[in-house]
């Protein structure tokens, strides 16, 4: 989990949320509600995630734009930002998201813990219509 000052008390619900679950958390930061810029929190965290240290990850700003830019900026990191969980199931099963970012001015308190539990349960399903397109992408990504 990561955040900026505008995303803290949204982390900190999904924290608690996900603890409470039995889901180990390693926290990014910020760890306290002062001012951070994104990429202090979202680069370590999604180079967490790219190296395989951690399984996925969880940015969250006031928007969660500005988390998802600064995430999908690092080499194996596929930030999406969500608000529905519609979009938070598919990002996992069709795109192989490892990252999900939320604004925390933008859904309200069920939706996260939904968007949360939806991401963190779907695995991408290798061999489907769109393994085609993750290859492809993961493949540009490799080059760069």
């Amino acid at each position: 989990l990561g955040s900026d000052h505008g995303g803290f008390a949204l982390k900190e619900e999904i924290k608690e949320y996900l603890t409470g679950q039995g889901i180990e958390v390693r926290d990014f930061g910020s760890f306290h509600p002062e001012a951070v810029d994104y990429a202090d929190t979202a680069y370590p965290l999604a180079k967490a995630v790219a190296a395989g240290e951690c399984e996925k990850g969880i940015l969250c700003c006031g928007t969660g734009i500005g988390m998802s830019i600064a995430a999908n900026k690092v080499k194996g990191a596929y930030a999406a930002l969500v608000s529905d969980t519609y979009s938070a199931k598919r990002s996992r099963l069709s795109n192989d998201a490892n990252i999900l970012c939320m604004g925390a001015f933008t859904i309200g308190d069920k939706v996260r813990e939904e968007l949360t539990t939806v991401f963190i349960q779907n695995d991408f399903i290798s061999g489907s219509s769109s393994q085609v397109k993750v290859d492809a992408y993961k493949e540009y990504d490799a080059e760069r």
